[in-house]
């Protein structure tokens, strides 16, 4: 016999060849019907498994459903085979290449010399559907190395596959007589688990990467849990198509692009009101926290990327230039910027924590194929920060940076996010000994806030483990902006020292942190996450003055003295246009505040106040009026109404 502890703290005594699908089914009748796969001590693991291997005789069992985030996940990539499957029986030729989840859905690469293209989506779906219906089990089967390499000897993108598995064991999944596929797997139990599906788009992909390879065809889709999430996932989808930030960013006079600079944003008047209502947002809230602010040139030295280590790790990514003869590079990141700063005279513990903050304008290559209007450009300006402490103020450093994150991600709105801790990369720097030291301390700073937190495995920058801020828009899409990494290598790199207590010179800790990521990106975010109806505070125009008619222009140019006075964005239209088109274009350029005023209005000295987005007006006076929007700009209120 063995013993099984469940997520909820109890334990059974079970017998030691029991599988996944059997506890399920001892734990009741419910739990096995929506089973489809086996966490087992940490571990996804198909619900065909045996729990106990090697020996082991106690493990941590939770049984997996469509309604757990890694069973969604685990379905995802059981309908990529499925699609896979589908696809290789309308087109036999088809040479699939893999096929990984991706968040929200899926995709499978694939070597087909025919176009696949939107009006073959259709056609895709009903076998699939035929797939799903025939409700065949998804059937693991493992060999060695050397045999996986000789079935499939004749594939090279398979074959290039199990070069880079790293374990001897591989496995195949198949789950039909003429599929399959291969996969490290877990599985659903059987095709007829995949319940609501569709296929989504194609686009062009190089294999891993590499524009030299030849062009293969990458085929997106969705799973969900049931039919009714699959349609509120579509309904976020076409939701989205209307907020596109392109689109409103056009519309609305906030930025633009040119080919004359592919990549590189031209930002408007009109979004250079909210670029700088961030700014000083952004500042008032470091001052707040202790941190002094810097600026470091854009091009530096090229010697200076191979101390730093950006030469071997990012150089793919990265610009240069020739000035004299002598080889520079336009600066991808400001960390080491940052250093010089540090390096120019002496420093005592005293002085520490150090907060050092640049709103550094850096330079990234990106490929034309991946670029998407300020989601995705190649100059952006990155809200960095530099800490330079001792080891003892690790911990609470870093709790007064998520402090500070929590801070400014509220005043624009965000609630919904999670957070990630990543760790040691393949590709890095330092001693192990020096990563473990600093992601164990990451990892205490979110202990200590009581913050729910997921490993993310092997994806910590070069020099160090971070934690990642991922935040979740009202289309509930997830977007990566903030992170904190922990650098014990830099330091040594640059010779960065400090007296410490005992009269001794030290190598400091220094923190990289990032709150809102890239500023181009955070807008493009903001347009898409408001549809451009920024709360009052962003909104590039806060108020417009609405005359019925000129009768009243002058009372209209009384107001908008008081509203100058008061520093607020406004405009007035004193056009000819009857007072409803007025209202109407007010609405469409998504001003917060419409004065409406007539005779009325200007005999009582008020104001007829219509809200974007709300049906209801009222009349009140006008300081009243102002009182009311300043309280609401100073505490940064989202809520428009009164």
């Amino acid at each position: 016999m063995a013993k099984v502890k469940l997520p909820d703290g109890s334990t059974l005594e079970v017998d030691n060849s029991l599988t996944g699908k059997q506890l399920a089914e001892q734990i009741g009748p419910g739990l096995a019907k929506s089973a489809i796969a086996a966490k087992i001590n940490g571990q996804l693991k198909d619900l065909s498994a045996p729990i106990f291997l090697d020996g082991l005789e106690e493990a941590e069992i939770q049984i997996i459903t469509p309604k757990d985030r890694e069973g969604l996940e685990l379905m995802r990539h059981s309908c990529a085979h499925i699609m896979a499957e589908a696809i290789c029986s309308i087109w036999p030729g088809t040479r699939l290449v893999y096929g990984p989840t991706v968040y929200d859905g899926f995709y499978y690469d694939i070597d087909l010399d025919e176009p696949i293209r939107p009006t073959d989506f259709e056609k895709i779906e009903q076998k699939m559907a035929e797939i799903v219906k025939a409700d065949t089990p998804f059937v693991r089967k493992e060999m060695s190395r050397e045999e996986a390499l000789n079935k499939l000897k004749d594939d090279k993108y398979k074959t290039d596959n199990i070069n880079r598995a790293d374990s001897d064991s591989i496995s195949f999944y198949s789950h039909s007589d003429c599929f399959e596929d291969l996969c490290r797997g877990p599985h659903v139990p059987s095709t007829g688990k995949i319940v609501a599906f569709k296929v989504m788009s194609v686009a062009g992909a190089y294999w891993h990467g590499d524009a030299t390879q030849k062009m293969l065809q990458r085929v997106y889709g969705t799973a969900w849990a049931n039919k009714k999430d699959l349609e509120e996932y579509l309904n976020r989808i076409e939701e989205a198509k209307k907020r596109d930030h392109r689109v409103l960013g056009k519309q609305l006079d906030l930025f633009s692009f040119n080919e004359a600079g592919p990549g590189f944003a031209f930002m408007h008047a009109k979004g250079m009101v909210i670029w700088n209502a961030i700014i000083d947002f952004w500042r008032s809230v470091h001052n707040k926290y202790g941190y002094e602010e810097i600026r470091t040139p854009i091009i530096l030295n090229e010697s200076l990327w191979h101390k730093s280590g950006h030469w071997d790790h990012y150089k793919e990514n990265m610009y240069f230039t020739t000035i004299d003869e002598v080889e520079y590079a336009v600066k991808p990141m400001n960390c080491p910027g940052g250093c010089l700063v540090y390096n120019t005279r002496k420093h005592s513990y005293r002085e520490f924590p150090k907060r050092v903050a640049e709103l550094g304008l850096v330079h990234r290559h990106e490929a034309s194929g991946v670029m998407h209007g300020l989601f995705r450009v190649r100059q952006f300006t990155q809200d960095d920060a530099h800490i330079f402490c001792t080891p003892e103020q690790i911990e609470p450093e870093i709790i007064s940076v998520i402090e500070l994150v929590f801070e400014i991600y509220k005043a624009f709105g965000f609630k919904d996010f999670h957070i990630e801790l990543s760790t040691k990369p393949e590709n890095h720097i330092g001693s192990d000994e020096i990563w473990e030291i600093a992601t164990n301390a990451l990892k205490a700073a979110l202990i200590h806030k009581g913050i729910d937190f997921k490993i993310n495995e092997g994806d910590g920058a070069f020099y160090g483990p971070k934690i990642d801020f991922h935040i979740e828009d009202c289309l509930k899409r997830s977007w990566q902006l903030g992170t904190i990494q922990l650098d014990f290598s830099m330091p040594e790199r640059f010779g960065l020292v400090y007296t410490d207590k005992d009269n001794t010179e030290k190598a400091p800790v220094m923190i990289h942190r990032a709150i809102l990521g890239s500023f181009e990106r955070f807008i493009g975010i903001l347009i898409e996450h408001y549809a451009a109806n920024f709360p009052l505070w962003l909104a590039p125009e806060q108020v417009r003055v609405l005359p019925i008619s000129e009768k009243t222009n002058d009372y209209a140019k009384t107001i908008e003295s008081k509203l100058k006075d008061a520093n607020l964005r406004f405009s007035c239209d004193l056009s000819d246009e009857k007072i409803n088109s007025k209202i109407v274009k007010a609405y469409n350029d998504k001003v917060p505040y419409m004065l409406v005023i007539g005779p009325r209005e200007a005999e009582s000295g008020t104001v007829n106040v219509r809200i974007r987005g709300l049906k209801e007006n009222q009349t009140i006076e006008i300081d009243k009026f102002l009182e009311m929007i300043n309280s609401k700009i100073a505490d940064k209120i989202i809520d428009l109404a009164f």
